[in-house]
C-alpha cells in the first residue's frame, strides 16, 4: 500500500514556473482547441496528401466556376482548378514562410535582447537605438520594398518574403528579451554564480536564459500568426509569393476579381487563413496567461 504521507508530500512539492504554467494550460479549453487546430494545419502543410489526392495544378477551363463534384469538395475557381486542393497545398508555403521568418526574427531578437540586457551601458544604448530605427520603418512599405528588391527574376518569392519578414519583425522579441534579461540578471542566484567564477557565457545561457525565456516564447507564438498574415498580405499585393508557388494570399488575390460570379474561391482560402492566424494567436494568448503570475 502507498503511504498517504508520502503522497501528500509529493503533491505539496514546489513546482517551477513552467510546471505551474503547464497545470494551468492543462485545464484551459482555449489552449487545447487552438493547439488541436494548429496541429491540423501543420499536418496539412507537411502532408497535404493526407487531406486531398487531387493535383492543385490540374486546371481545365471547361470546369470554370463549377460547383462541388466528386473529389472537388469546394468546387473550382476561374481557371478550373480544384479550390480545396489549392487551399490545402497553399498551407505549405504559408506555414513555411511563417515558421522560417519567425525563427529568423527569433534568432535576431534573442541575440540583440540578450546582449543589450546583459552587458548594458554603451552596448545596450547602441542596440536599443538600432531597434528604434527598425521600428521606425513603416512595416507594409518596408516589406513591399524589401521583398521586391530581394526577389529575382523567375524566383517564387519564398526566400525573399521569409528574409523580409524576419528582418522587419524581430524588434518586439528583442525588447521583451532585453527586459527579461535585465530582471533576471539582478537575481541572487546570478550573483552567486558570478561570485563562484562563472563566465559571462555560462551566466547568460545557463542561469539567465532559462529564467527569462518564457515571455520570449509567448512573443514567438504571437509573431508566427502575424507573419502568416503578413505573407498573405504581400502575396495579395503581388509582391510576395509568385510563379508556381501556391499560397492563400495569392488565391485570394486571384479570386477577388471574380467574387461576384463565384464567391467560394475567395471565401475558403480566407477562412483557412483566418483560422490559422486565430489558432496561433489564441495559442500565444493562452501561453502568456499561463506564464503570468498576476493572472493566477
Amino acid at each position: 500500500m502507498s503511504d498517504p504521507t508520502a503522497l501528500t508530500m509529493a503533491d505539496s512539492r514546489p513546482r517551477s514556473l513552467a510546471g505551474d504554467a503547464w497545470e494551468d494550460l492543462r485545464r484551459n479549453k482555449i489552449f487545447w482547441a487552438s493547439a488541436v487546430l494548429a496541429l491540423l494545419i501543420l499536418l496539412m502543410a507537411l502532408f497535404p496528401s493526407l487531406f486531398t489526392s487531387a493535383d492543385p495544378t490540374d486546371c481545365t477551363l471547361s470546369r470554370q466556376h463549377a460547383g462541388p463534384s466528386g473529389g472537388a469538395l469546394l468546387g473550382f475557381d476561374f481557371q478550373g482548378c480544384d479550390v480545396f486542393a489549392r487551399t490545402v497545398h497553399g498551407a505549405g508555403n504559408s506555414i513555411r514562410v511563417g515558421l522560417l521568418s519567425t525563427l529568423l526574427a527569433g534568432l535576431i531578437g534573442l541575440s540583440f535582447g540578450m546582449a543589450a540586457g546583459y552587458f548594458g551601458g554603451v552596448i545596450d544604448a547602441v542596440l536599443s537605438r538600432g531597434i528604434d530605427i527598425v521600428l521606425g520603418i513603416p512595416f507594409l512599405l518596408g516589406a513591399v520594398v524589401f521583398s521586391g528588391r530581394l526577389s529575382g527574376p523567375g524566383d517564387d518569392g519564398v526566400t525573399a518574403v521569409t528574409l523580409t519578414l524576419g528582418l522587419l519583425t524581430w524588434t518586439s522579441a528583442a525588447r521583451v528579451m532585453r527586459s527579461s534579461v535585465v530582471a533576471a540578471k539582478n537575481q541572487d542566484y546570478v550573483a552567486a554564480a558570478r561570485m563562484l567564477g562563472a563566465s559571462p557565457a555560462r551566466l547568460m545561457f545557463r542561469h539567465i536564459l532559462p529564467n527569462a525565456i518564457a515571455p520570449f516564447i509567448v512573443v514567438m507564438a504571437l509573431l508566427l500568426g502575424a507573419n502568416i498574415a503578413a505573407e498573405a498580405t504581400l502575396s495579395y499585393l503581388n509582391v510576395g509569393l509568385k510563379g508556381d508557388a501556391i499560397s492563400w494570399g495569392q488565391q485570394i488575390s486571384e479570386a477577388r476579381k471574380h467574387a461576384r460570379v463565384a464567391a467560394g474561391p475567395l471565401v475558403w482560402p480566407s477562412v483557412f487563413l483566418a483560422a490559422t492566424v486565430l489558432a496561433f494567436i489564441m495559442l500565444g494568448d493562452a501561453i502568456r496567461d499561463a506564464f503570468d503570475p498576476k493572472l493566477r
